[in-house]
């Protein structure tokens, strides 16, 4: 978990890179088409073609349209403000998904769950600071960046009780290469050889840190990694202030330390609740 954390890092600062330099779409297309390369390699040889198998087509078209908002609004983010801001909004994204589970899964949520949503998005209100003339246009796209997170979140746990992790991945990879390219036309502009090579570089890297970031969770329980995850808001913090001078405001840290907690005390109350459900079954 914690090499991913390092290796989205890297990839998020290639991106906001490059986003400065061509077309978000094709940055987008880029990143999820050199995607495929170590997904391919890595679950192909292992569980064959029949992890292609599914009887939810339309249910993986629909995740991977919410995922391609997500990664666009996300790219857009990085275009207009600190690496380190837009990260720790998106980090917002499990208040969000415990707000939609509610909506549409008709999960109980309980007090402390409701309260720790509440504080949560106060601690997003510090990060995006709406109330003053310090508020960036990237904010709202790194907020819808994680609503729309969210809804890819809900939609795993309707479709993991029917599919397998490989499934997932090759079609959320594959489609959303597929759906980026949809974006080309919009603008496109050749690539320098080493601009090529950043772009190349964050694909790959992407499919290897998604490989990783499923395999921890394959090798420990989820409470015993997912909270290493929020790392990747120290590791973007750094690489914003190494390479684009970016120093973090005081509304910047107290936010996203409220929003951290925040998360990971639903975390911890989710995992729980699952315990004490498999305890009474």
């Amino acid at each position: 978990m914690v090499a991913s954390t390092v290796a989205f890092a890297l990839v998020n600062a290639l991106v906001k890179w490059e986003v400065a330099l061509y077309p978000v779409g094709e940055v987008a297309f880029f990143r999820s088409l050199f995607s495929l390369i170590p997904c391919y390699l890595i679950v192909l040889p292992r569980a064959g073609v029949r992890a292609f198998w599914t009887e939810r087509p339309f249910d993986h078209l629909k995740r991977a349209v919410s995922q391609l908002c997500s990664m666009t609004a996300i790219f857009v983010a990085f275009k207009l403000m600190p690496l380190g801001g837009a990260v720790a909004i998106s980090f917002s994204s499990p208040l969000f998904t415990t707000l939609l589970s509610f909506l549409i899964l008709k999960e109980r949520v309980g007090i402390h769950r409701w309260t720790a949503l509440a504080v949560g998005f106060f601690g997003v209100l510090l990060v995006t600071r709406p109330d003053t003339g310090a508020f960036q246009w990237g904010a709202l796209f790194a907020l819808a960046n994680a609503v729309m997170i969210s809804t890819v979140a809900v939609a795993i746990r309707k479709m993991s009780v029917t599919e397998s992790t490989e499934t997932l991945i090759l079609y959320q990879l594959t489609l959303l290469a597929l759906l980026t390219a949809l974006l080309l036309p919009l603008g496109f502009a050749w690539p320098t050889p080493i601009d090529f090579v950043f772009l190349a570089s964050a694909g790959i890297v992407n499919g290897v840190a998604q490989y990783w970031w499923t395999k921890s969770l394959h090798l420990a329980p989820a409470s015993a990694v997912v909270p290493f995850n929020y790392l990747s808001l120290v590791w973007a913090s750094a690489a914003g202030f190494w390479v684009w001078g970016d120093v973090p405001t005081p509304g910047l840290i107290l936010g996203s330390a409220i929003v951290v907690a925040s998360g990971l005390y639903i975390f911890w109350r989710e995992t729980a609740a699952r315990a004490r459900a498999r305890a009474h079954a």
